[in-house]
């Protein structure tokens, strides 16, 4: 394996806080209450637009109000609300000494997860960032890691694993045929990930980092298994 994506919220870093208190914002401007944001962690993941739509059943002109009074709360305040997972920093640093290109592909928009990455100083790790746009033309997560294949010239022919913590990140990913390690240290929960189809799941940062580094030297036979594992599921993000 020579290219590792990772996915952003929930992977890298805990956004809980931040991501919560931003869409406990911008529903009260629809009249609805929560006074509890950590009910909310639904929110953590998957594309704002579709969960609005999901969980709210808000059409599209309801959902671009709704990002709009979201990012009125997290653009100076919810995006530090967050936190580096403890060993990230150690991993990415391992991982860019072994001689993997990182590169993030995330769901945020690009200019967020920039911000991110530069608050908790590990964008230094990363060889392309992939993000949505504002407009949110590029949230699902298969356009993501479509972007970033197509702006560095490569195919999941290269070598490409992808990591995350939802099953939005498997799927996205299951559409090139690139397999995902899921993290249980995220916010998605082992069931989830068995149904999705991943192709590993770890439980610590630790383990991770494990498995990652042993990738490279996997035979040619067993990394054509690893290309070939989700090649034929079928889902969207």
């Amino acid at each position: 394996m020579k290219y590792i994506f990772f996915d952003l919220d929930g992977t890298l870093t805990d956004p809980m806080e931040g991501i919560t208190k931003g869409a406990q914002y911008a529903l009260s401007k629809f009249g609805i209450n929560v006074k509890n944001p950590n009910e909310l962690s639904f929110f953590v993941g998957p594309p704002l637009y579709s969960t609005f739509e999901e969980k709210y059943g808000f059409d599209s002109k309801k959902q671009k109000e709704a990002v709009k009074y979201y990012r009125e709360y997290y653009a100076d305040i919810g995006i530090y609300e967050n936190a580096l997972y403890d060993g990230i920093d150690s991993l990415l640093s391992a991982l860019k000494d072994t001689g993997f290109t990182l590169v993030v592909a995330t769901s945020k928009p690009t200019v967020f997860a920039n911000k991110v990455l530069e608050h908790f100083d590990i964008k230094k790790y990363f060889d392309f960032v992939s993000g949505d746009e504002l407009d949110g033309s590029r949230a699902k997560k298969s356009l993501v890691i479509k972007h970033a294949l197509e702006s560095l010239n490569i195919t999941p022919d290269d070598g490409i694993i992808m990591v995350g913590d939802r099953e939005h990140d498997i799927f996205g990913a299951s559409e090139f045929g690139i397999p995902t390690v899921a993290v249980m240290f995220g916010y998605g929960s082992r069931e989830e990930f068995e149904a999705a189809g991943a192709y590993k799941i770890v439980d610590t940062v630790a383990q991770l980092q494990e498995y990652l580094v042993k990738s490279i030297s996997l035979t040619e036979v067993e990394k054509s298994d690893i290309i070939k594992v989700n090649k034929g599921i079928d889902g969207t993000c």
